[in-house]
């Protein structure tokens, strides 16, 4: 399904490049058929596998957009959750392995935790692995150059105060600053070990920080392991494991943390490792930082069944009094935030904010986002809230119409409720006018489902465009004449019986007015004596048929809007005065004359209507659609289309010609209507139902009753004294 895609939705780096008006979004196109793409190709059973595809999707576009750095956002911001839903796909490396089964919250809190230092192992990417922060020798060793320099007679450098000792307390405890770039160098790595701490890479900071010379800080570290007293197993006694004082170690970690004289990134590593949230906003302003810190990697599974979600909360409020609040309200931290406390119903929620709000700027992509995410619940079986989730689609193909993804609409059109999807998809063909175009949106709408099926019951819709125009290819060829005539009559019935009477007549006028004669030549030219086939022969008088139907109809039409749109008599108002009075004599002056030729008209259209009614209930040689030659091959369908047409529209037709006469004042000539609709001849009663004869005879009563409020018979005619 949907294998085309490739080939529509291919967006390579040299299209990119020619782009000018947008090459970063240009760049992006092609996640939208990937995500479709993806989609198709997992069940229900490979839910996670689909997720994890949708993070290599987002991956390979990081990639190749390093150079878009706006749109990489977009991507760089979707692409860990995607990561997070691949973390709950395992939990039992983690919820089954490492902690009790009956505190699964705290379970939670770990993906959570594994996730976010997933995360932060992306950016550790951004650096260089060939940043040497000092030499292997030495430590502040431009520092130490310049006091060694100071000490020569005949140094003439700067004499700018600088510490004179070189232990790690040294700038703290003599308030005496370090040469400019070994604090450059010491920013630099701590900013590095920093992000190592957040993506849980222990061995990694010991590694750089033994690397570079720097080992007070690497012996302060490993005083962070949790105090273990094992039990002795049999007759060896284990080794006693972790810090004895570690509650000690963090209480003076919170405390340097909270020191200003310190760098910020060695505030913020001692505030990570102490759990000092206030202090690490300050180092970083990233979101998922300020969730990461209270749940330290050892001590969450000694956390109690109700402690990770309440937690979890406490740091999400405590977003509204930080500096990242701006960030925590972009659109996809805010996903991740009700995520991560799996509040499916406070999501939708914020989705209908964002549409109310002003759905035309939300960007492309997050309205992408939003919508698998929606399809992703589905499959999973949560419950979404379905006017939110259908306001989502709609808001989303209502995108991918504007960017002219045709192949991309009707899967997602499919998604809807059935009768908004057939309108929503409707509404999309109005503007496809290519002819192989459109029968390309209606494979794939038949491919989407049963939306297809149900495109053919909207009246005047681009189905209904689709059937008219096919008959142009028809009447190309007049050999083809005979042919586009049984078309044309086909779709004609479907239309009257759907009473479509617009449509039938946009059929009918693409049949060339020369084509009865046309079908005649054709056939003598042939040089064969006998008559027409009789489906040819049936064919023109169906033909014959729909066209006196239709022109009946039309004049109706006509004379129902003029006899509605009559002069009105001016009203002459009491009390007028002379000047009044003389202007009242002049519009009813006025008023005649528009009558007069109001009455004249009418008259003529009335004559007119009675004519073309006439033509199509006493239609000639059997009456009204029906076949002649009885030789021609048989057709239920159509045959049992014919006598559904003739119950619908010969009783319709006596009811219009009724209400033409009776409204015209020829009651005497509505009462000859039941002597027609009598006759043995034209069988006219046998199309009407039971229900249909009282109606008429109803109205029948009422033109009788009018000749009699005119002193005459109930037929008409004059009461013999």
């Amino acid at each position: 399904m949907f294998a085309n895609l490739d080939l529509t939705e291919d967006v390579t780096t040299s299209a990119v490049l020619l782009r000018e008006d947008d090459p970063g979004e240009a760049a992006t196109m092609s996640m939208y058929s990937d995500f479709l793409h993806s989609f198709l190709k997992h069940t229900s059973t490979t839910i996670f596998d689909l997720v994890d595809e949708y993070e290599s999707i987002c991956n390979n576009q990081v990639n190749s957009l390093i150079e878009w750095v706006f749109f990489l956002l977009f991507v760089l911001i979707s692409r860990p959750f995607w990561k997070l839903y691949c973390h709950f796909s395992v939990p039992e490396k983690v919820t089954v392995l490492n902690i009790d089964t009956s505190n699964l919250p705290a379970g939670c809190s770990l993906l959570v935790v594994d996730w976010l230092e997933s995360i932060a192992k992306d950016e550790i990417g951004n650096f260089s692995d060939n940043i040497e922060f000092y030499a292997k020798s030495v430590y502040w060793e431009n520092t130490l150059h310049i006091l060694k320099q100071r000490q020569l007679s005949t140094y003439i450098g700067s004499s700018r105060p600088l510490v004179t000792e070189l232990d790690p307390d040294a700038p703290i405890r003599q308030k005496l600053p370090l040469d400019d770039l070994d604090r450059e160098d010491d920013a630099r790595l701590l900013k590095y070990l920093f992000t190592l701490i957040r993506a849980g890479m222990t061995d990694e900071v010991n590694h750089r920080r033994i690397c570079n010379a720097y080992f007070y800080p690497t012996v302060f570290f490993f005083n962070n392991f949790v105090y273990y007293y094992p039990l002795r197993v049999g007759n060896e006694v284990q080794p006693v494991e972790g810090n004895p004082y570690r509650c000690i170690w963090k209480i003076c970690c919170w405390r340097m943390a909270e020191e200003e004289q310190f760098n910020r990134y060695e505030r913020a590593i001692y505030a990570a490792l102490s759990g000092n949230l206030k202090q690490v906003c300050q180092a970083s302003y990233m979101w998922c930082l300020t969730v990461v810190i209270p749940f330290e990697r050892r001590e969450v599974l000694f956390f109690s069944s109700e402690k990770p979600l309440l937690y979890l909360q406490t740091c999400f409020s405590f977003l509204t009094c930080c500096r990242v609040i701006e960030e925590n309200q972009e659109h996809y931290r805010v996903i991740q935030k009700f995520i991560i406390l799996g509040d499916v119903d406070g999501l939708m929620e914020e989705f209908n904010r964002w549409l109310s709000r002003d759905r035309s700027v939300l960007p492309g992509h997050l309205l992408r986002f939003m919508t698998h995410l929606i399809l992703f619940f589905r499959t999973l079986g949560l419950q979404t809230k379905e006017e939110v989730s259908v306001e989502v689609l709609k808001t989303y193909i209502q995108r991918l119409i504007s960017e002219k993804h045709t192949d991309l609409i009707a899967f997602y059109v499919s998604h809807l409720p059935p009768e908004l999807a057939v309108a929503q998809y409707a509404l999309f063909l109005e503007d496809v006018t290519e002819s192989d175009q459109r029968h390309h949106c209606l494979e794939l709408a038949k491919e989407a489902g049963e939306m297809c099926s149900m495109l053919h019951f909207l009246p005047g819709t681009w189905n209904d465009r689709l059937k008219i125009d096919v008959i142009d290819w028809l009447v190309f060829d007049p050999a083809q004449r005979a042919e586009a005539l049984k078309q044309s009559n086909a779709i004609m019935r479907k239309f009257l019986a759907s009473k479509k009477h617009e449509a039938a007549k946009d059929v009918f006028v693409k049949i060339p007015q020369d084509s009865i004669a046309e079908i005649y030549n054709q056939w003598e030219e042939q040089g064969i004596e006998a008559s027409l086939p009789a489906e040819d022969d049936n064919a023109i008088r169906e033909h014959l048929c729909i066209r006196a139907y239709l022109e009946a109809h039309e004049i109706f039409n006509k004379w129902f809007q003029h006899m509605n749109s009559a002069p009105q008599k001016p009203p002459l108002l009491s009390q007028a005065s002379f000047t009044e009075k003389v202007a009242h004599e002049h519009k009813e002056k006025k008023y005649e004359v528009d009558y007069g030729i109001w009455k004249s008209f009418l008259d003529g259209l009335t004559s007119d209507v009675k004519e073309k009614m006439y033509n199509v209930l006493l239609f000639v040689d059997g009456g009204w659609m029906v076949d002649v030659r009885e030789d021609a091959e048989e057709d239920p369908e159509r045959t049992h289309q014919m006598i559904l047409l003739r119950k619908l529209c010969l009783p319709m037709m006596c009811f219009l010609l009724h209400t033409v006469l009776h409204s015209t004042g020829q009651y005497q000539e509505c009462l000859r209507l039941a002597d027609m609709v009598a006759s043995e001849r034209h069988k006219l009663y046998t199309v009407f139902s039971k229900e249909e004869l009282r109606k008429f005879l109803q109205k029948l009563r009422e033109s009788s009753l009018m000749l009699l409020d005119q002193d005459l018979d109930p037929l008409g005619y004059e009461i013999q004294s």
